[in-house]
């Protein structure tokens, strides 16, 4: 497989078609560069970065002249090192010039909420998250070689051979995710027939462990493990030190093997603190710079009451399987034991970590929720869109799904079917089996590659 298609390339250019600032963000290494010198190149822009030192001295000492040196768009790698002087200087630009898509600015953090950049763009900006390769992307890749179709000449994989995209519209984007709206999965003896040559339970955790990064497709898993930790190195040092009042730089990197190894479940911040030995206020505040640099986001927990859903504690994943599973020290073979703890968890991060990518390259605005009753039943993902309709999604690491693993999603169902008719669409149990089945009444189990491979 030599090319990659990016999902997210049709919408970035509505954005840029319809907005003044297009800020592209995500985790460092998950191939914004690449995204944003195509479209630059596309579009007879201009690309820079100040990963370069004398760009970024340039951009420092006279942002206004610096910006208005290079032709439109203007793509700014990194935007984020220039700081708040320079994002100023693009508000004023854009408020002098309304001129649709002129700066596509891309970080590898959420620069708007670090404290050093005081201007929001409020109004001027559409945010757009770039996350690692899903596997509906890299399986489009496959399928795409297979039958001869190529994307641009650019060769791919690696930081240093930038992934090619297409100027494919995306379509068939989170097939599986359409289809459970609609009412259910697709027909069991479809996927049944497609998935002869779908991954088995081992083929899952190699996944897994491999996760969605470009650089880590290549690499065999002890390279893997090697460049997972440089990664965490570089990113603490140069993008959480050098942004953030850090005094206890060791502790960032303490708090987010403790988080990979406790992937899939609700952070109890009393307990990390008691664990990490600092106070509780110093994770809090840690916790929140691994989300800025985006090696970890939640699921906030769901509930029909919208208001309660701010003060209920929220399900904290890593942003990639194969991440969680290096800083946690095991790798596929671990993980096929029957006695493996991990498993679990870190298959539910790789399926939501899935679900999360295929959604951030649409514009329909399906938010992702966790859900648990007082009763204590439980639905490890929530997909809910605008018009307050839902999916909920149970993931296990088994081979034989039975009916009870659907039990807490079935009384969901019935209680939602009371108070809203036509809330609930439907109830997916995903596993590593390679059969779909129903479970009655909008209730499918369904093989996790249902997600990104094509039914027949």
């Amino acid at each position: 497989m030599d090319l990659v298609d990016r999902h997210m390339r049709p919408r970035l250019a509505d954005a840029l078609d319809n907005a003044r600032v297009v800020i592209l963000h995500g985790a460092r290494q998950c191939g914004k560069t690449t995204l944003a010198r195509a479209v630059a190149a596309a579009r007879g822009g201009t690309y820079i970065t100040l990963d370069d030192r004398q760009m970024l001295d340039a951009a420092r000492a006279d942002p206004r002249t610096f910006l208005r040196a290079y032709t439109p768009p203007l793509v700014i790698d990194e935007v984020q090192l220039g700081g708040d002087r320079l994002v100023r200087e693009i508000k004023i630009a854009v408020d002098e010039n309304d001129t649709r898509g002129r700066f596509l600015l891309t970080g590898s953090t959420n620069f708007l909420t670090v404290p050093t950049v005081s201007e929001s763009l409020a109004g001027r900006a559409i945010i757009l998250r770039l996350w690692p390769f899903s596997q509906l992307e890299l399986a489009t890749a496959v399928r795409d070689a297979a039958d001869g179709r190529r994307g641009d000449s650019t060769p791919a994989l690696t930081g240093d051979h930038p992934v090619a995209v297409t100027d494919q519209s995306g379509g068939g984007m989170a097939p599986a995710i359409e289809r459970w709206f609609e009412g259910g999965a697709a027909a069991p003896e479809s996927l049944a027939a497609g998935g002869a040559d779908w991954p088995d339970r081992d083929g899952y955790l190699e996944m897994v462990c491999t996760g969605g990064y470009p650089e880590a497709q290549q690499l065999a898993p002890a390279g893997r493990a090697e460049w997972f930790d440089s990664y965490v190195e570089t990113v603490i040092s140069r993008d959480i030190v050098s942004l953030g009042d850090i005094r206890r730089a060791e502790l960032l990197g303490r708090l987010l093997r403790l988080a990979a190894a406790n992937t899939a479940s609700e952070a109890n911040l009393t307990r990390w603190s008691q664990q990490l030995g600092a106070d509780r206020a110093t994770v809090e505040s840690y916790l929140g710079w691994l989300r800025t640099v985006f090696l970890v986001h939640e699921l906030p927990s769901w509930t029909r009451n919208r208001s309660a859903r701010v003060v209920r504690r929220p399900k904290l994943h890593l942003t990639d399987s194969g991440l969680a599973a290096a800083l946690s020290g095991v790798d596929a073979a671990a993980l096929r034991t029957p006695t493996a703890t991990a498993t679990g968890a870190l298959l539910e991060t790789f399926a939501v970590s899935e679900i999360a990518r295929q959604l951030a390259a649409r514009a329909d605005r399906a938010t992702l929720y966790h859900y648990r009753d007082n009763a204590g039943r439980e639905a490890d993902l929530i997909v809910e869109r605008p018009d307050g309709t839902i999916v909920a999604v149970e993931i296990k690491a088994t081979s034989s799904p039975r009916a009870t693993d659907l039990r807490h999603i079935a009384a969901l169902r019935d209680s939602l079917d009371r108070a809203e008719p036509g809330a609930f669409r439907a109830g997916i149990l995903l596993h590593t089996g390679r059969h779909a089945l129903s479970f009655g009444d909008r209730l499918r189990s369904a093989p996790l590659a249902a997600l990104w491979e094509r039914p027949h």
